[in-house]
């Protein structure tokens, strides 16, 4: 959702364009004025991504709004509370094709409601839902999503289980005023994640106290980490470092993101603090580089395939990365340095010398022989 005025077409819409070019796929503004819809009406043709008008208390803003062009509408049922209202506005949608989100809020739950359940309780929510529901179907109007935002993770959870056992129709998720990360972000995901898992939502939104890329960005990357959408963007996994790494691991892996995401790489990229489990570890990678002793190994799908200087590593990660997403996987294997992988053995075999195998693997061998071979 934009945070800018949306009466401010041009800065709105420079708001609309980044959180496209962040993963979204649709984007929420705010009516709340009449200078808003005017703002709508210029900004709506101009988008890369289909325009949500949000409305609250006043329902002739929701009709200024679908005159201005948008695609579809979020209604409150917490503050737009005449019935006639609601259904002028479901007649009009209608008629234009237009979707409507009920959005049940917490924070904005009806009294009445609030006086029956005492608090806003999943039943409550979902009780919010359906009255509003119902109020659309009077009219023949079915094109209907839903949401039931609450700021507590566990009660929000709730909410959409029974909410989803209850109605038959689309979805919306979020954690309602999540607040600023780390704080909002791991809130947002405990609670989209496990809903997502169950296999219940169609569309989400991070509701975080931040520049609104950040939340389109956390939406993309959640969704790609499930598998539930085609990676776009960089997955950049690194190791959390210990005593035996050879290099500032958080600094390469923070230099590396701030590169690799500059220029838009949709692959995996390992960060490993050292040479002696690092390619093993991140063979699943796309690509990646362990730390030796003053040199980088650097490697595709598990395969060391160049050795460069300490210094050089980013930049050299960040060259064979975009080479990689040019030229392919067999490629750029094919064209691995000579004694590459030899290099890269004899280093590491000689910091194990010096470091020990913390795995212990040797002596974890020899006793898994010596238990098989017993009777």
């Amino acid at each position: 959702m934009t945070t800018t005025k949306t009466a401010d077409v041009d800065g709105t819409l420079a708001q609309v364009y980044a959180l496209a070019g962040a993963g979204a796929d649709i984007v929420r503004i705010t009516c709340n004025e009449v200078e808003a819809a005017e703002g709508l009406a210029e900004i709506t043709p101009r988008s890369p991504v289909p325009i949500i008008a949000d409305i609250h208390y006043q329902y002739r803003l929701a009709l200024a709004a679908m005159e201005a062009g948008v695609q579809g509408l979020r209604l409150n049922p917490g503050n737009i509370r005449k019935e006639d209202h609601i259904k002028t506005v479901a007649r009009e949608a209608k008629d234009r094709g237009l979707p409507i989100r009920v959005g049940v809020n917490a924070g904005s739950l009806d009294k009445t409601l609030m006086e029956k359940y005492g608090s806003a309780v999943p039943e409550a929510l979902v009780e919010s839902a359906q009255i509003e529901i119902r109020y659309l179907q009077e009219v023949d109007f079915d094109d209907i999503k839903i949401s039931v935002k609450h700021s507590n993770v566990p009660l929000m959870v709730e909410s959409y289980r029974l909410l989803a056992d209850t109605i038959d129709y689309p979805l919306h998720l979020g954690v309602t005023e999540a607040g600023p990360p780390p704080g909002g972000l791991i809130k947002s995901t405990a609670g989209i994640a496990t809903l997502l898992n169950e296999g219940i939502g169609d569309t989400i939104r991070y509701s975080l106290t931040a520049d609104p890329v950040e939340e389109a960005k956390a939406g993309r990357q959640l969704l790609e980490s499930l598998g539930l959408r085609e990676r776009k963007g960089l997955d950049l996994i690194a190791c959390p470092s210990c005593g035996r790494a050879e290099v500032d691991v958080i600094e390469v892996a923070t230099n590396a993101q701030k590169a690799l995401e500059e220029a838009n790489l949709p692959i995996q990229v390992a960060v490993m603090g050292c040479v002696v489990n690092g390619p093993g570890e991140a063979r699943e990678a796309d690509i990646g580089i362990a730390a030796g002793r003053g040199r980088g190994h650097l490697f595709i799908k598990g395969q060391v395939v160049r050795v460069v200087p300490e210094d050089e590593m980013v930049e050299a990660l960040l060259d064979e990365a975009q080479k990689l997403v040019d030229e392919g996987l067999e490629a750029r294997l094919a064209h691995a340095e000579a004694n590459a992988a030899e290099i890269a053995a004899e280093e590491r075999r000689q910091l194990i010398e010096i470091q020990g195998d913390a795995n212990r693997n040797a002596e974890r061998k020899a006793k898994v022989a010596e238990v098989a071979g017993q009777d």
